[in-house]
C-alpha cells in the first residue's frame, strides 16, 4: 500500500490557528510474488448461484485511485479573565482503511491449503487414509477466501467540536462533542454449498456501515498541592451493520445472500455511558517533627475508580443448515411476555426471559432486533499505595500495595444468548472470565483484568 501526505499549520492571528491537510491512498489487493501463487478472484458474487473463479492472476479486487483524504482543524482562544481563558477547538477528516481485513489470511485456504477428515478406528492409519491430500488448484474448492471484486477502500468521516474552559491556573473543564460514519466498510457473508463448484466461502464485501456519535466532558487538574485528578465522562451511542471486519455473518436464507440492513443495530461495543476518574495525592505529613516524618513521610495514594453501563446481548435461535446454506437466526419475541425476569435470586439481579422468544421456522431470520437487550453494568476501584524509603544518597526502596476492587463488587458477564442452551439467559461467569486472561486467550492477566474479584499485590524495587 502506499500513501502520500501534505500538512501545513498557519497561526491566521496570535489567537486563531488553522491546521489543515490532504492523504491520498492506494492499496493494491493482495497477490503472489509469482503467477502460479496468485489467489483466486471471484466473478458472479451478485448471486450465489453464478459464483464462479475468475481466471487465475485476476486480481481479487480492483485498485481505486480516488481516495483523497482531506482534514482540516482549527483553534480559537476566546479573551477573558487571566486564568480563565477558553479554547474552541474543531475539526473534520476523512480517512481510509487498508480495505484487505480477513484478505490476509487468503494462503490459509484453497488451492493453498487442502484437508482429509476420516475416522480413525484403529492405529495404524490405513494406507488411503495415511496418503497426504493432493494439493490442486482445480474446483470442487472446500474453503476459500474471495472478495467482491469492486471492493474499495472503506471510508469514516470524522468531526469533532470542543471546548475548553480553564478554572484557574491548575484545572481545567471540556466539553467536546464527536461524531464519526463509516461507509463503504468491510464485511464477510459465509456462504455454504452454493453451487457444485463451491462448498464454503468467505465472501469479503462494503456492505457495512456504522454511525458514532458522544459527548465526552473531562476535569483536569494538574499537580498543586500534592493533588492531580483527571475525570472523564462520556454519553455515547454506537449503530452499525457489522463490528469488526474479522468475523463473520450468518444472516442468510437459503439460496440468497440477505440484506445487510437486517443486521444493523447497536454496536457490540456500545456502551451508552462511562466514567472514569484517576487521582494521586501526596499525603501530608507534619514536617516539623523528624519522628512523625520519618513514619509517615512521603506515602502517596493512587485510586482509580471505573463505572459503565452494561453492553448489548445479541438473542440468538437454533443454528441449523438448510438447503446447504447455515443459518444461525435471531428468535421471534413473543408478544405480551417480558422480555427479562428481575429477582436477588439471579446473577447480577436478573435473567433474560426465555418464554418471550422463540426460534424462527428453519429458512426464516427472526423478527428481533440485533444488540436490542443488554446485559450488565459494571464497576469497581483500584487503590495503590506507595512510599520511596532513601537508605542513600544513590540507593533507595519503593514499596508499592496494590488493592485491585478493593470492594470486591461482583461484575458479571453478558447473559447467555443461544435460546438453544440450556443455561440461555443467565450469566455463568464474571466480567473478567469473560474478557479473558491473557495470552493466546485474549484480554489481560488476571491480577489486572477489570471485573474479576478483590486481589490484592505488594512489591519492593530497590533504585539504585
Amino acid at each position: 500500500n502506499f500513501s502520500l501526505y501534505g500538512q501545513d499549520t498557519w497561526k491566521v492571528t496570535p489567537k486563531l490557528t488553522l491546521t489543515y491537510g490532504l492523504r491520498w491512498d492506494i492499496n493494491p489487493a493482495i497477490h503472489g510474488k509469482v503467477p502460479e501463487n496468485e489467489p483466486f478472484a471471484a466473478i458472479g458474487v451478485s448471486d450465489p448461484a453464478t459464483l464462479a473463479l475468475a481466471p487465475r492472476g485476476t486480481p481479487l479486487y480492483e485498485t481505486t485511485y480516488g481516495n483523497v483524504a482531506p482534514r482540516i482543524g482549527i483553534a480559537y482562544q476566546l479573551g477573558g479573565i487571566r486564568n480563565l481563558g477558553a479554547v474552541v477547538r474543531a475539526g473534520f477528516g476523512v480517512f481510509y482503511d487498508l480495505g484487505q481485513g480477513s484478505l490476509g489470511g487468503v494462503s490459509s485456504f484453497f488451492p493453498y491449503s487442502k484437508s482429509n477428515n476420516f475416522v480413525p478406528g484403529v492405529f495404524p492409519f490405513s494406507p488411503q487414509n495415511a496418503v497426504p491430500p493432493t494439493l490442486s488448484s482445480a474446483p470442487p474448492v472446500d474453503t476459500i477466501l474471495l472478495a467482491d471484486p469492486h471492493l474499495e477502500l472503506p471510508r469514516t468521516y470524522q468531526w469533532n467540536a470542543a471546548l475548553e474552559q480553564s478554572l484557574g491556573t491548575h484545572q481545567t473543564l471540556s466539553f467536546t462533542y464527536i461524531g464519526a460514519i463509516g461507509r463503504d466498510l468491510l464485511r464477510i457473508t459465509n456462504i455454504f454449498n452454493p453451487n457444485p463448484t463451491f462448498q464454503s466461502i468467505s465472501l469479503t464485501d462494503n456492505s457495512a456501515t456504522s454511525d458514532y456519535h458522544a459527548l465526552q466532558v473531562q476535569f483536569q487538574q494538574r499537580l498543586s498541592h500534592g493533588l492531580q485528578t483527571l475525570v472523564s465522562y462520556s454519553w455515547s451511542h454506537s449503530i452499525d451493520i457489522a463490528s469488526t471486519d474479522a468475523l463473520a455473518t450468518n444472516a442468510n436464507t437459503p439460496g440468497q445472500i440477505a440484506s445487510a440492513n437486517l443486521d444493523r443495530g447497536n454496536s457490540d461495543f456500545d456502551i451508552r455511558h462511562s466514567f472514569t476518574a484517576g487521582a494521586t495525592y501526596d499525603l501530608p505529613f507534619p514536617r516539623s517533627q523528624k519522628t512523625v516524618a520519618a513514619i509517615l513521610g512521603g506515602w502517596s495514594l493512587d485510586t482509580i475508580v471505573f463505572a459503565r453501563s452494561a453492553s448489548p446481548v445479541n438473542v440468538l435461535g437454533t443454528t441449523f443448515i438448510d438447503a446447504g446454506t447455515l443459518l444461525t437466526p435471531r428468535v421471534n419475541v413473543n408478544p405480551g411476555v417480558a422480555l427479562e425476569v428481575h429477582g436477588s435470586q439471579f446473577p447480577g439481579g436478573k435473567i433474560l426471559n426465555s418464554a418471550a422468544f422463540t426460534s424462527p421456522p428453519s429458512g426464516t431470520q427472526g423478527n428481533f432486533g440485533r444488540n436490542v437487550l443488554r446485559g450488565f453494568g459494571a464497576w469497581q476501584a483500584d487503590v495503590g499505595l506507595q512510599r520511596q524509603f532513601h537508605l542513600t544518597d544513590t540507593v533507595s526502596l519503593r514499596f508499592r500495595g496494590e488493592f485491585f476492587n478493593i470492594f470486591n463488587h461482583p461484575n458479571f458477564a453478558n447473559p447467555v444468548n443461544a435460546l438453544s442452551n440450556a443455561l440461555f439467559g443467565r450469566s455463568t461467569q464474571t466480567l473478567a472470565n469473560s474478557l479473558g486472561s491473557g495470552g493466546a486467550s485474549g484480554g489481560l492477566s488476571p491480577l489486572y483484568q477489570i471485573g474479576g474479584p478483590r486481589s490484592i499485590q505488594f512489591a519492593l524495587k530497590i533504585q539504585f
